[in-house]
């Protein structure tokens, strides 16, 4: 038979949540003030470091620091940056042949007394490669052998026990996003290049260009200036888009007619007037070609649109509905 909370019980849940989110922000925010006061020198030393290399990075780490440095390693690898992670206990049973002199090592250990790193470090230090230690004690055997070292600030775990890492590694994962995110910024890597690496769901989706997906030509329900709102509602009617596209003469963007503008119209000589009587011209809703998805997505969800028609130079190329979004998976 399944438990259920008291209500002091449940109080006393929210309550050791509130806790343990304050204590690891505390360690957050002393690990911040570290990077300003000290620590940014070695960091900017790390970033400089890896960026100079010519050849990977490789990031190595047990217990819950291993689950860190694996997510540093794949952080890294969909931003532009090699990475490989590196088991301590396979790199001692011939995993080492996968580092090279080229490459650059970034060793985690909250206590920088881990026996499953030696290996790793001595090889290191054998083979000339450099070493960046991410850890809390500067005199540690890793962070001595370190050629970098990023000392972490002494924090409460939010463990009660202080036992559990929890702040500690709270801090490491901060500081790996932080080496990540500067590399990226440093490389330039850009949303195109994020789309080169994550091509699948719904990130990949996002990342599609409004062009890719967009509705043009003959699918686009468009008049001009002029014509009588009779044909007007035949071309939204046939397109199916729930609105449709005035140009000028000169075929620039004019204006957009929905079906809610229609509700608002409604009257005996709606047939025979001109569209440009009831258009809202310069439509809030127009996006380039170039556009990501992701920011088709944003706007509609902003103003409370199901189309953005696209524009280019001024003239409109294109239509974007909402259910396309949802039918390759990026809303």
């Amino acid at each position: 038979m399944t438990k259920t909370l008291t209500s002091q019980e449940r109080d006393n849940a929210v309550s050791s949540a509130l806790k343990s989110l304050e204590l690891e922000r505390d360690g957050i925010e002393a690990l911040r003030q570290s990077i300003a006061n000290g620590l940014g020198t070695g960091f900017a030393d790390a970033i400089d470091t890896i960026a100079s290399a010519s050849g990977r990075v490789i990031v190595t780490g047990i217990g819950k620091p291993g689950y860190i440095a694996r997510k540093l390693t794949a952080t890294m690898a969909s931003t532009g940056t090699s990475a490989y992670y590196v088991h301590p206990a396979e790199a001692s049973h011939g995993d080492l042949g996968m580092i090279r002199p080229e490459d650059v090592i970034i060793a985690l250990s909250w206590s920088g007394e881990s026996k499953e790193l030696a290996d790793i470090v001595a090889y290191a230090k054998r083979f000339r490669v450099p070493l960046i230690s991410i850890t809390s004690s500067a005199d540690s055997s890793l962070g001595r052998q370190s050629d970098i070292c990023l000392l972490l600030p002494k924090a409460p775990e939010a463990c009660p026990n202080g036992l559990a890492p929890t702040t500690s590694t709270t801090m490491e994962l901060a500081l790996c996003d932080a080496i990540a995110v500067a590399l990226l910024e440093y490389r330039g890597f850009t949303a195109e290049n994020f789309k080169d690496f994550h091509p699948g769901g719904k990130l990949g989706a996002q990342l599609k260009r409004v062009s890719d997906i967009m509705h043009k030509e003959d699918r686009l329900p468009i008049v001009t200036v002029g014509t009588p709102m009779a044909d007007a509602i035949r071309q939204m009617s046939d397109k199916s888009f729930g609105c449709v596209i005035i140009t000028e003469q000169d075929g620039r963007l004019a204006g957009v007619i929905t079906d809610g503008d229609l509700r608002r119209n409604l009257r005996p000589d709606l047939a025979t007037t001109p569209v440009e009587a009831i258009m809202t011209r310069n439509p809030r809703g127009t996006i380039s070609p170039d556009a990501l998805l992701a920011t088709a997505l944003e706007l509609q969800e902003r103003i409370k649109i199901t189309a953005i028609i696209v524009v280019d130079e001024g003239k409109p190329v294109g239509l974007v509905h909402y259910l396309d979004l949802l039918r390759i998976g990026a809303a």
